[in-house]
């Protein structure tokens, strides 16, 4: 068996392919970006989340990998893509040499980070959800100006500020954004977000944290 690290992941031409490849699939399906950005946004975001709670090196490491891996099944489709995701993820890390035990960590995550069937099963698990949930941004739109129809596009572009905020010792997570009103409604997000913000409350309870959405200053939830 071998010491698989989150560099390993990064060089690897087949898991660079089938992230670029994913994101290309949702481009023309007309979802927002989920290339590098997002997958290696989400990695450091996960990691840094275990890591200020005190979790173990290995177990961070592992968090940061399935950060980046955690979308590759949107290459088959994006219905399902969080279960493709993790049987790709199972043949890669295999192949690599993982032991099973920490495969099974990674598989369960990526396997559970999509809200329609999420169920934040391990640390590892509940900080890829906030992570990849509170990946709200402007940049995320993949064309110029203020998008008019869709409602992703439309919340995102709309998302001025984004930012999580973790108080380790007051036991609580925030995610803060500042939303555009004049572009979007408030309830726009809530109509796309409120089943992920649901599932980043169950996250929290994972890790001992109470989760709070503060929009434009009012705190959410």
């Amino acid at each position: 068996m071998a010491t698989i690290t989150f560099e390993d992941l990064q060089k690897n031409e087949t898991v660079r392919t089938y992230i670029k490849m994913a994101d290309q699939v949702l481009n023309v399906s007309g979802y927002t970006e989920h290339s590098y950005a997002h997958v290696t946004r989400c990695a450091g975001v996960a990691s840094n989340i275990l890591a200020e709670l005190g979790y173990p090196e290995r177990q961070i490491e592992l968090a940061r990998i399935a950060g980046f891996l955690h979308d590759i099944g949107n290459v088959i489709n994006r219905d399902d893509h969080a279960q493709s995701g993790a049987i790709m993820a199972f043949i890669i890390l295999t192949q690599m040499g993982m032991p099973p035990e920490e495969v099974c960590i990674v598989m369960s995550a990526i396997g559970n980070h999509d809200e329609k069937t999420a169920v934040p099963v391990s640390p590892v698990a509940a900080a890829l959800i906030l992570a990849d949930k509170s990946d709200v941004r402007r940049s995320r739109v993949r064309h110029d100006g203020v998008p008019a129809q869709d409602i992703h596009d439309r919340v995102n572009y709309s998302v001025e500020r984004s930012q999580l905020d973790l108080d380790a010792e007051g036991k609580k997570i925030t995610l803060s954004i500042s939303i555009n009103t004049e572009l979007c409604p408030v309830m726009d997000y809530f109509e796309i977000f409120l089943n992920r913000m649901m599932l980043c409350k169950r996250a929290g309870d994972q890790l001992g944290l109470r989760f709070s959405l503060l929009i434009n200053g009012m705190e959410i939830v």
